[in-house]
């Protein structure tokens, strides 16, 4: 996506030596970006007293479950395997 914009963005300063308001355009267009493209780290910066730890441990709270329903399914689909290795854990 950024290789995307950043192209756009080249397109329309080379159009704005002809005319300025392409310059603007770019402007615009990078600003956009920058406030709304960039993924949800930018967009939870501006909440609470502390936006960086709700998200933080949000996106914990999801690994940490994810995480464990893959091994859920992986002691279910092989159970000979995860035994093994209890074994070895265990030792």
């Amino acid at each position: 996506m950024g290789t995307i914009v950043l192209a756009g963005t080249a397109v329309l300063v080379i159009l704005g030596f002809t005319d300025h308001s392409w310059w603007l355009a770019a402007g615009a267009l990078l600003f956009l970006y920058v406030q709304y493209g960039r993924g949800s780290s930018s967009a939870s910066s501006g909440t609470g007293a502390a936006p960086g730890t709700a998200a933080t441990y949000r996106q914990y709270r999801e690994r940490r479950d994810q995480q464990a329903k893959w091994e859920r399914r992986y002691r279910r689909e092989r159970p000979f395997e995860a035994r093994r290795q209890a074994r070895e854990k265990s030792k």
